[in-house]
């Protein structure tokens, strides 16, 4: 059996093999709930440890905010130098001949408006890369009706004729065996792509350059020279994806403050994560090689996660030679936005939670380094796997254990805790520990405002002030929107509830 391309321990025919695969799905989950019901547990039966543990926890959280605020300015300052670059000139400076390299551009889409479409479609043209070398596939599905037919074709009449090829491919609903979302539809089209055009018109394999974009997505211009740029010039080309810097600009100004904090807190981790490459995995829009796609057969059919699969796919498949190549230049998508608060909070929500279910990546990665333990870097795999535990961990506990089970040990540990003179320290401790951490918090406000698109002229300087005092939801934000929805996603791949693929409604 393929066991690159399972999703789920019910994929899997072998007894043994589906329990151990279920046992790897009720480890996240089980590791972050044990970890936040010992430390209630603790704060009443021996509140003195975890008042120390709370301290010493303090302490870790506040190194982590210098380290990683280090590693955002660094990020910055690179996103920052990548912007001033003329790449086209650079690209046109190489030995190589970067004309031949074809732009293949798929676009999913559901229920998104025209007015989401567009402006994405106009930045290609925009970007300044040869419209001609690119191929432009516009991927709806059949479920989303007649409608989705009749902008597919507007679409196809205003921006078909600037590019090379533009295909649009209608994704057949009730496939068996696939997941209704994002992967099935860009690996049905990237299909219709391959026998309609590429193997038709014998296009090199080598010379095609994908890049899988949400809906939203719009280009910075500039980005296909400087994907081009990197894919000529780094070493294994071919054993890479590349990934730019997700920011949530396209309706910013629009959106409520607590669905800014949000997008922002991703696009920054998203920078942090750039900097520390042996870390990076492919997340939302990004590019790879053709040739690494028909190696593994496309994305996942099955899979809400697939962004992120698609790395791990490869990873496994390449035994480890795989990596992903930070480009540090943005792409500018939506944030979150419903027609009423409410229904944005809702809408964040779920979108928090979908993220969340990338940890179903955790046992896949795990089951093929125990199945292909012969043939991976054991060591390499080991580090990977480490790194994404205690990344999903973190996402799901490291919150609460600050803003609610730091305060445990006065409220449980009964009346001889709070005659110890570490019962009055503690608040105090931990209250000084967090106003220096909130360093953090202004620097990424700081840098949030320098990243701020130009305001639109309907609003005024209070709106620009809102964008700065927004931060300082941060520490409610990330319970709600964070560890909460993470812990979730856990607790549902622990119990065997698992998601569907829910697509984040675009509103502008």
């Amino acid at each position: 059996m393929d066991y690159l391309k399972i999703s789920q321990a019910s994929d899997l025919l072998d007894k043994n093999d589906k329990i151990l695969y279920r046992l790897l799905e009720i480890l996240p989950g089980f590791l972050s709930w044990a970890t936040l019901i010992i430390l209630l547990f603790l704060a009443w039966l021996k509140p003195i440890w975890v008042a120390y543990f709370i301290i010493a926890f303090d302490v870790y959280w506040l190194l982590l905010v210098i380290y990683l605020g280090i590693n955002l300015y660094a990020a910055y300052a690179s996103l920052e130098k990548n912007l001033s670059i003329d790449w086209k000139k650079k690209c046109g400076d190489l030995a190589k001949d970067y004309s031949k390299i074809i732009q293949l551009i798929v676009f999913p889409t559901y229920n998104e408006s025209l007015e989401v479409i567009r402006p994405s479609l106009e930045a290609l043209v925009n970007d300044g890369y040869p419209a001609e070398s690119m191929i432009v596939i516009l991927a709806i599905e059949e479920r989303a009706g007649p409608l989705a037919k009749a902008k597919a074709k507007i679409i196809e009449k205003e921006f078909g004729p600037k590019f090379k090829h533009f295909l649009i491919t209608v994704h057949p609903d009730n496939i068996i065996g696939e997941l209704k979302g994002k992967g099935a539809n860009q690996a049905w089209a990237a299909r219709q792509a391959k026998q309609d055009i590429i193997d038709k018109l014998n296009y090199d394999y080598k010379d095609i350059l994908v890049s899988v974009f949400d809906m939203d997505t719009v280009v910075t211009k500039g980005y296909f020279y400087c994907l081009t740029h990197k894919f000529l010039t780094v070493s294994s080309p071919y054993r890479a994806s590349y990934q730019p810097i997700p920011v949530y600009h396209n309706n910013i100004w629009q959106a409520p403050f607590f669905s800014r904090v949000a997008a922002s807190s991703n696009t920054f981790w998203q920078m942090m994560q750039q900097i520390r490459q042996e870390k990076l995995a492919t997340y939302s829009s990004h590019s790879m090689t053709w040739q690494a796609l028909i190696d593994i057969d496309f994305w996942s059919t099955n899979m809400v996660s697939e962004d992120s699969r698609v790395f791990w796919h490869c990873f496994c498949f390449y035994r480890g030679d795989y990596r992903v190549e930070p480009l540090y230049f943005p792409v500018s998508m939506d944030v979150v936005m419903g027609l009423t608060v409410w229904q944005t909070m809702k809408n964040l929500y779920k979108q928090q939670r979908r993220w969340g279910w990338g940890v179903e990546n955790l046992p896949y990665i795990i089951f093929n380094v125990i199945k292909g333990r012969k043939i991976l870097p054991i060591g390499k795999m080991i580090n990977k796997i480490l790194f994404q535990l205690y990344g999903f961990h973190s996402w799901a506990t490291n919150a609460l254990i600050i803003g609610l089970i730091g305060w445990m040990p006065i409220i449980l540990g009964g009346d001889s805790f709070k005659t110890t003179v570490l019962s009055s320290n503690l608040p105090v401790v931990s209250r000084t520990l967090m106003i220096v951490a909130m360093v953090g918090m202004i620097f990424s406000a700081i840098i949030s405002t320098i990243l701020l698109p130009k305001r639109p002229p309907k609003y005024g300087l209070i709106k620009s002030l809102a964008m700065i005092l927004q931060w300082l939801i941060l520490p409610v934000s990330i319970i709600i929107f964070g560890a909460i929805p993470g812990l979730e996603a856990q607790t549902r791949m622990m119990l065997g509830k698992y998601m569907g693929f829910w697509v984040t409604p675009k509103s502008r």
